[in-house]
């Protein structure tokens, strides 16, 4: 089963350092490097509090970078990924990246 480990602490799917999103997608079709990549699903929350509506941790990692070597197509094939931002609080989702990106 797949995991994303996120430290983007006021997503509101982040619960204790793992996405409870049903599902994510990583973003920037032609990055080369990983913070030319995002996080799709990113939901600001304010509260710090999961308003995530799902039980368990994401289990789905979809992939639109094609440039990344773990992109089978439009899934990501790593089991865990981490998602990280680029300022201590993003405000959108252009300011998180998937840290576990490697280039072709």
């Amino acid at each position: 089963m797949s995991s994303v480990n996120c430290n983007v602490i006021n997503c509101s799917h982040n619960d204790s350092g793992l996405c409870y999103a049903n599902k994510i997608a990583v973003n920037g079709k032609k990055s080369h490097t990983s913070t030319h990549t995002c996080c799709s699903s990113f939901v600001e929350s304010s509260d710090n509090l999961s308003s995530s509506n799902n039980d368990h941790p994401c289990s789905f990692i979809g992939c639109n970078v094609k440039t990344c070597t773990h992109n089978a197509g439009v899934i990501c094939a790593l089991n865990n990924i981490a998602v990280t931002s680029k300022t201590p609080r993003p405000n959108e989702l252009s300011e998180t990246y998937c840290s576990s990106f490697k280039c072709k």
